[in-house]
């Protein structure tokens, strides 16, 4: 608890790109990353290799969620992430893989986690779990309690933001907002109340039970969370501590993600004007080449 354990990766863009480019091919893409992982904060456990998942949103009249793929293989040894990802292109895609602090090994922990047209995802930890899972289940509606399908403290987090979102009017399972979404306010605004609310319920736990062990229950929470409603995202970057470092994060944007022929697996976000046709945000650089 406390560490960096998984590594992530949003992109988001104007026209569609193939998943292999993202994924795949970049000299260190989030399959590199899942046995060569260089930016974690413990470097104890260098691997993501508990399994991973990729999300992705395909054309309107397939309905507004997501399509998803996860699996408990270790992302290096999946020859099916190799034949869907050269084939399936996307405007917005999701990309996780783990390394298990919470949750056992089973594809209903793998990230992204979806609900409707929602999709989100989670690099890091809430801080004494076991203590605060009670009471943050207790303090969800019934359909959002009923949701949670894993056991992962991420998934629960999902669940608080899908019930922050539904007391703020925002009905998670409506239909209308199919062609827009919620927008980026909205989902920024449900975001920090989710942050908010995690916080409040680390903050009650008992003294007494904050010193049980010898070193101390960790209380640290790292948010490093993501969501997007097929149409906005909206990513964190944060550590409850005032001292500790925060998971890493990193973003790019342009207007092509393309490859630099010279080099196999180099790519480069290129300007060609100041527009952004392209967000990429990720736990890891998919280039370690200055400027890119």
């Amino acid at each position: 608890m406390g560490t960096q354990v998984t590594t992530r990766q949003v992109y988001k863009g104007k026209d569609e790109i193939l998943l292999s480019k993202l994924i795949l091919e970049p000299q260190h893409s989030i399959l590199t990353q899942s046995y060569d992982s260089r930016l974690r904060l413990d470097h104890r456990r260098p691997h993501n290799g508990d399994g991973f998942g990729l999300g992705y949103y395909t054309l309107p009249a397939f309905g507004p969620a997501p399509c998803l793929f996860t699996s408990t293989i270790p992302a290096w040894n999946c020859i099916n992430l190799l034949r869907l990802s050269s084939k399936t292109t996307s405007k917005l895609i999701f990309a996780h893989v783990r390394a298990t602090t919470e949750g056992s090994l089973s594809d209903s922990n793998c990230h992204p986690f979806h609900h409707n047209s929602l999709m989100w995802m989670h690099n890091g930890n809430i801080g004494g779990w076991k203590y605060v899972k009670r009471s943050l289940a207790m303090g969800l509606q019934e359909r959002w309690f009923s949701s949670v399908g894993g056991n992962t403290d991420s998934e629960w987090a999902f669940a608080v933001f899908l019930d922050v979102l539904d007391r703020m009017g925002n009905d998670p399972d409506s239909t209308s907002l199919n062609d827009t979404g919620f927008g980026h306010a909205i989902l920024r605004k449900a975001m920090l109340a989710t942050i908010k609310r995690i916080n409040t319920l680390i903050a009650e736990i008992p003294e007494k039970e904050r010193k049980e062990k010898e070193e101390g229950l960790d209380c640290r929470s790292l948010l490093n969370f993501a969501v997007t409603d097929g149409h906005s995202v909206v990513c964190t970057r944060y550590v409850s501590s005032v001292t500790d470092e925060a998971a890493s994060l990193y973003w790019s944007s342009g207007t092509s993600w393309q490859e630099d022929k010279s080099m196999k697996g180099r790519f480069r976000m290129e300007r060609r004007d100041k527009g952004a046709d392209i967000v990429l945000v990720a736990s890891e650089p998919l280039t370690f080449e200055r400027g890119e």
